[in-house]
């Protein structure tokens, strides 16, 4: 699907009463996520705040490239990541992005897990003949050692969502595009 189709799920979601939704989204606490990831997701849309270097390496892209984007409205990290990958696609006419639910077919996700996981969201990255040039995801490495921390300290949910969203908040989406652009140079 493209971003408008994504973007038009997900406000469906964030809309329908829960007792007109199916899993999950049945269930109040994941519309709430839900409606916060919106809210989240919106606001780094509208801030737009790409870093120059970030544009720079994106605008250099000089062969044609498919990326596929696996994520979920529910997921908090999606609604970090998503909008700054959307964003750098903008940037560069030869780039083009398609978005697929994890949870719905093709269950692409299957062959990106991350340590076992099916963990989101999961950026790939393809040439003109389909080939694998890298993947990304699902949250930057200082976040995701947070969250590797809170884990082994067996932390609630309430206090390891707290802390990823404040990282999230502080950090700007820096690290995001860092490793993002970090990720495209090391295709030359």
């Amino acid at each position: 699907m493209t971003f408008k189709e994504y973007f038009s799920d997900f406000e469906k979601v964030v809309n329908t009463p829960v007792d007109e939704q199916v899993a999950p989204y049945d269930n109040p606490d994941y519309i709430d996520y839900t409606k916060l990831n919106w809210s989240r997701m919106n606001r780094w849309l509208k801030k737009n705040q790409l870093t120059e270097e970030f544009k720079n390496v994106i605008q250099q892209i000089d062969t044609p490239q498919q990326w596929i984007v696996i994520t979920e409205p529910w997921c908090g990290d999606a609604a970090h990541s998503v909008p700054f990958i959307e964003l750098a696609s903008r940037q560069n006419p030869l780039i083009k992005v398609s978005y697929e639910l994890r949870d719905s077919e093709p269950f692409r996700i299957n062959e990106y897990l991350t340590n076992g996981s099916k963990s989101i969201p999961k950026l790939i990255v393809r040439d003109a003949e389909g080939k694998d040039l890298g993947t990304w995801g699902p949250r930057p490495k200082a976040c995701q050692d947070i969250y590797e921390r809170l884990t082994a300290e067996n932390a609630d949910f309430e206090r390891t969502k707290t802390e990823i969203q404040h990282w999230y908040n502080s950090n700007k989406g820096e690290d995001i595009q860092a490793e993002l652009s970090a990720l495209f140079r090391s295709f030359k």
